[in-house]
Formats: C-alpha cells, sequence, structure tokens
C-alpha cells in the first residue's frame, strides 16, 4: 500500500521557517515528480513546488521563489520543505504528492494528473 505521510506543520511568527518532511512507502518512486501543493480556505489547491528523481528538474510557484527549497533523499524515499520568511498568506494545509513522470523534462505540475496523495499537514503563520 502505497503511503505519503507528512510532518512538520504548526504554528510560527512571521519571518520564521518551517522545514516540512514527507516519508513515501509502499514503493520507490525513482519515475516520479514529488510535489508540495497546498490548499489555503476558500481557495484552490496550488502546486508550490516539485522535485524530478534526480533532482535536475525543480518547479516552485511565483509566491514562494527565493524562500521555499525543495529537495529529496531518495535513499530515504523522503521529500522535504524548508520553508523560509514565512508570511501570514502561506497559512494552508500543506500536501504531499506524487506524480509519475520518467523524465526531467517540461513536466507541468497539474493536480488531476497527481497519483498520490498525501492526508497534509497544516501550516498557520501568525502575523
Amino acid at each position: 500500500q502505497v503511503q505519503l505521510v507528512e510532518s512538520g506543520g504548526g504554528l510560527v511568527q512571521a519571518g520564521g521557517s518551517l522545514r516540512l518532511s514527507c516519508a513515501a512507502s509502499g514503493r520507490t518512486f525513482g519515475s516520479d515528480f514529488m510535489e508540495w501543493f497546498r490548499q489555503a480556505p476558500g481557495k484552490e489547491r496550488e502546486c508550490v513546488a516539485a522535485i524530478s528523481w534526480s533532482g535536475n528538474s525543480i518547479y516552485y510557484a511565483d509566491s514562494v521563489k527565493g524562500r521555499f527549497t525543495i529537495s529529496r533523499s531518495n535513499a530515504k524515499n523522503t521529500v522535504y520543505l524548508q520553508m523560509n520568511s514565512l508570511k501570514p498568506e502561506d497559512t494552508a494545509i500543506y500536501y504531499c504528492a506524487a506524480t509519475y513522470y520518467p523524465s526531467d523534462y517540461d513536466f507541468s505540475p497539474d493536480y488531476n494528473s497527481v497519483d498520490y496523495w498525501g492526508k497534509g499537514t497544516l501550516v498557520t503563520v501568525s502575523s
């Protein structure tokens, strides 16, 4: 059974940092893009970061560029999201996701293409 389990969410003041982790189990994700989506109340779920198996292809939403860093450890089957300079508008449930895509090129994150989802972890940024 494939599982993605997020951890590391919590309450932080504006300007602070958090590091999210996503532990994958059930199979290896050697041909998958690993992604972090988020969904704030009343808003659509959006992809904030994605990384290929090799790590050579990385995507960031404009809203988090320069503040968030995605990385992965294939040996540990884990993906991370380091979030710095957090803002109140970053408040959301953050979801780990995996999309089968055996290439480093031309990947475009798409909510409807995700193969596996985690259950999410809540990040709250106070002003």
